[in-house]
């Protein structure tokens, strides 16, 4: 299947992977892990994106973002895997690739599903067995979102917002969001859609996106076009 072009629309969040070649490591230390936190905290700041939730895996980085700024992911991560790379290299005196292709992202209607994309994000390490709870995992904004410890490098959605007057209220409410088990079907259909790069909303939210994008993001059905049938005579 041909490739999708990449959606680069201001102000609509995207859900971002980006995993290693061959899904090997790209972190090996907490001082990794740190070094990569503080860059994406200078990206996202140099080209106007705010950060809502992510969770950096010992293979892997998800996030969910908002540009503010046309084309302000695609930059975003351009710069912070050169800088990266550039970090893993000299420490570890390696060379060649370090991700497994460029980035995949697909865009969020974020009425539907943002929240459900921050559950899916954070909830990654404990899908993977590396942790029994999400709140054991360090290296996520899970605990952001419950109240246990505030990030410097997150810029709340008004939907996260939304959920109480304080942070406090906030982090009460969301944690309820965690009391049930995330629906499997779920699950496929977040993986599919970040895999496709396609759009995670329905018809309508897909459509407008198409109309200001001025291009296609659903993939064209298989199969020969049907023929037309001819018109009977009387």
């Amino acid at each position: 299947m041909a490739r999708l072009p990449r959606i680069n629309i201001a102000n609509i969040p995207q859900h971002i992977i980006q995993v290693g070649h061959n899904n090997l490591n790209c972190f090996f230390d907490d001082e990794d892990y740190e070094f990569y936190l503080a860059s994406l905290q200078k990206a996202a700041e140099q080209y106007d994106v705010d950060l809502h939730a992510y969770v950096l895996m010992p293979n892997a980085i998800q996030m969910v973002a908002t540009p503010n700024i046309a084309n302000g992911i695609s930059s975003m991560m351009q710069s912070l895997g050169r800088r990266y790379v550039q970090y893993v290299n000299h420490r570890y005196q390696r060379s060649g690739t370090l991700w497994g292709g460029r980035y995949k992202s697909s865009v969020i209607d974020s009425e539907a599903y943002l929240l459900t994309c921050y559950r899916y994000v954070e909830l990654k390490p404990m899908h993977e067995g590396i942790v029994e709870s999400p709140e054991l995992y360090e290296w996520s904004s899970f605990n952001h979102h419950t109240g246990r410890k505030k990030s410097k490098i997150l810029e709340d959605h008004r939907l996260y917002l939304a959920l109480g007057d304080t942070y406090e209220e906030r982090a009460n409410e969301y944690s309820k969001l965690f009391r049930y088990e995330f629906d499997r079907g779920l699950l496929t259909y977040i993986a599919e859609t970040i895999k496709l790069g396609q759009v995670l909303g329905g018809d309508q939210f897909t459509e407008n996106i198409e109309k200001i994008a001025n291009h296609r993001v659903r993939p064209l059905k298989r199969g020969r076009p049907k023929k037309k049938s001819k018109p009977t005579t009387a």
